[in-house]
Formats: structure tokens, C-alpha cells, sequence
């Protein structure tokens, strides 16, 4: 591990010496390239330099234990060397954690699609829940949001919503999100005040960029059509929306949200190319998965991952076992908790593999 840490910060040191280079300086282009190469190993760098800095400051304290003759000096260096010993570990496990290899798709955009499941007119509500709990979550974290596609229910909800988050490491939290949310409660319109189960299916994608999936223009069959449901007097007269099939595949893709035909297009090449690299990434995580059971990450689809009960106030994600009496908080968007501890589980998971 040290040999390897040795290497990144020899790396680190060269970069910035090319970075004050007047002939990258010069070079915009490469400027970039090396300021970004920079800044993805600079925490790594960071973390090992502290390490070796209390290593030294314990090889010291370990030397005044055996050099010191006083009885307070020595107890002074014991417990300095007691509490170096601490730190050395803490940033040991730290930087173990910082040389896993990193997900490509972490710092990417993300297309979310939640699909109503079971449970007729309430699992159209919860998807709404869902919805408006991902909008927040994005607004907290400064994201910026854009609506796809949407299919609302007839009494409130979505029967199905497509939506774009934009925003810096928006992957690497979401990514925990994937798969079947449950939720208990009395629905409003149940009279006898019996409590129903109700599910969404929720997929989080990386956005694809053209050079990730290339797509054969022969390949496709767009059709273009009137906007329906809400979105102001374009709607039904404007030949705007779009839809795409990708005939090898069979997936389809609609987009009406933009009044422009173009945009529309734009935005569902964009879910198109998410759809089509996911499909060949669960094709090869089935190969790699049939070997290992972790499925903390972006897993099986169709695996429950989280119920939301409200009689008890109370959310849980089985794939941890942890349980939150947060309800309320949870669905309004503070779901950091949740993501923080799937992240650490992951990680663990990870390790273990390494180790």
C-alpha cells in the first residue's frame, strides 16, 4: 500500500510542477487535464503526508520512552505515543479507504425514473411522495433538476416520472436508490381506515455521453407527436414531443416537457444512451455478482430496499438494517443519513474484496 502511496505522491509533485510550466500554462487544454488529474489524487496525497508526518512524531515519542530517565517525561512520551497511535490508525484506514478504486460514473449527472408498482391509486401517490423527496434532496444540495417525461395519475401522484439532476457527485449519492421502495399507511381514500401496502420502483442512472454508448442512427425510429396532459396552450397543438425506439433493444423513450421539438430530442438521446449503457452494465454486474452477493450498491432492480411506514413514523432500508423514526424528514429530502451509511456499508464491502 505504502509503495503505491509513494508513487501517487511522486505523481502529485510532477503535476504540480507542470502546472507552473509556462508551456501548459499556455495550453488551456492541458492545463485542465493536469489541474483535474491534480485535484483527483490531492486528498489521497494529503491524508498520506499526515500519515507519515505522526509516524515520525511517534518514532520520536517512542524514542524519549526509552532515552528519558525521568518518570514524568517518560509517562508524558507513553501517553503522546498512545495517542499517535490512534491517529496513525484512524488515517491507515483512511487512506485504505481512499485507494479503492473509484466508481467512473460517481461525479456524473443522473436521470431518475420512479415507476408506480403495486397498489392501483396510492402507489401513484407514493411515486409523487418520491418525486417531491429527490427535489428536495436536490435543492439542498444546490442541484439543478429538469423534468423528462411524466405520466400523472388520475387523482394526484405519477403513474410514471422521468427527471434529469444535474450537479457534481449527484451519482455517487443516488446511486443507493435503485429498487423498490414500499410504503404502509391508510390511504386516503380507504374509508375502514385499514392500512395498505403500496410499492414505486425507482432507477437511478449515470447520464451517458456520446462517447460512452455509440448509437447507430440506423438503428432508431423517431416519431413526433402532440404534447398531452398539462403544460400550457402548446399543448395538443404543437407537434413537439418525441419519441424514440431503439429498434435492437427495444427500449423507447418519450419526451414532452420542452415546447421546442429539438430540445425534446436532446433530452431523450440523453435517457436513450443512460438506458442502453446501464443495460450492458447489469449485464456484466450479473457475470461479476453470480460470484458475490453484495448488492449495497447499485444492484438487483427488483429488490425491496426500503419501506416507509407511517403508522410508526418510521423508515427502514433492509439492505443495512438500519431503521429511522424520521418519516417526515426523510421525505422531505434529508436523506443524507441513509446515503452516509450505505456508503460506509459499500465501502466495508469493498475492503473485503481488497483484503
Amino acid at each position: 500500500m505504502f509503495d503505491k502511496l509513494k508513487g501517487i505522491e511522486e505523481k502529485y509533485e510532477n503535476l504540480e510542477r507542470l502546472l507552473s510550466s509556462p508551456e501548459v500554462i499556455g495550453d488551456q487544454n492541458q492545463y485542465q487535464k493536469h489541474a483535474k488529474a491534480l485535484a483527483e489524487i490531492q486528498d489521497t496525497v494529503n491524508v498520506y503526508r499526515q500519515y507519515k508526518k505522526v509516524a515520525r512524531e511517534l518514532e520520536e515519542a517512542e524514542a524519549m520512552k526509552q532515552e528519558e530517565q525521568d518518570p514524568e517525561l517518560v509517562a508524558m512520551a507513553e501517553a503522546e505515543a498512545e495517542e499517535l497511535k490512534e491517529k496513525q490508525t484512524a488515517l491507515t484506514e483512511r487512506l485504505r479507504l481512499l485507494l479503492l478504486p473509484k466508481d467512473p460514473n460517481d461525479e456524473k449527472n443522473v436521470i431518475v425514473e420512479i415507476r408506480a408498482g403495486a397498489g392501483g391509486d396510492e402507489a401513484g401517490l407514493f411515486a409523487g411522495d418520491l418525486f417531491r423527496m429527490y427535489t428536495r434532496y436536490a435543492e439542498e444540495k444546490n442541484w439543478k433538476m429538469e423534468l423528462v417525461d411524466s405520466h400523472p395519475s388520475d387523482i394526484g401522484g405519477f403513474k410514471e416520472i422521468v427527471f434529469m439532476i444535474k450537479g457534481q457527485g449527484a451519482y455517487s449519492k443516488l446511486k443507493y436508490e435503485s429498487g423498490v421502495h414500499r410504503v404502509q399507511r391508510i390511504p386516503t381514500t380507504e374509508s375502514g381506515g385499514r392500512i395498505h401496502t403500496s410499492t414505486a420502483t425507482v432507477a437511478v442512472l449515470p447520464e451517458a455521453e456520446e462517447v460512452d454508448v455509440e448509437i447507430d442512427p440506423n438503428d432508431l425510429r423517431i416519431d413526433i407527436f402532440c404534447s398531452s396532459g398539462p403544460g400550457g396552450q402548446s399543448v395538443n397543438t404543437t407537434q413537439s414531443a418525441v419519441r424514440i425506439t431503439h429498434i435492437p433493444s427495444g427500449l423507447v423513450v418519450t419526451c414532452q416537457d420542452e415546447k421546442s421539438q429539438h430540445k425534446n430530442k436532446d433530452k431523450a438521446m440523453n435517457v436513450l444512451r443512460a438506458r442502453l449503457m446501464d443495460k450492458i452494465q447489469q449485464e456484466q454486474r450479473s457475470e461479476i455478482d453470480s460470484n458475490r452477493k453484495s448488492q449495497v450498491g447499485t444492484g438487483d432492480r427488483s429488490e425491496r430496499i426500503r419501506t416507509y411506514n407511517f403508522p410508526q413514523g418510521r423508515v427502514t432500508d433492509h439492505r443495512i438494517g438500519l431503521t429511522l423514526h424520521k418519516l417526515e424528514l426523510v421525505l422531505d429530502g434529508q436523506i443524507d443519513e441513509i446515503i452516509d451509511v450505505l456508503t460506509a456499508a459499500d465501502q466495508a464491502e469493498k475492503l473485503k474484496e481488497v483484503d
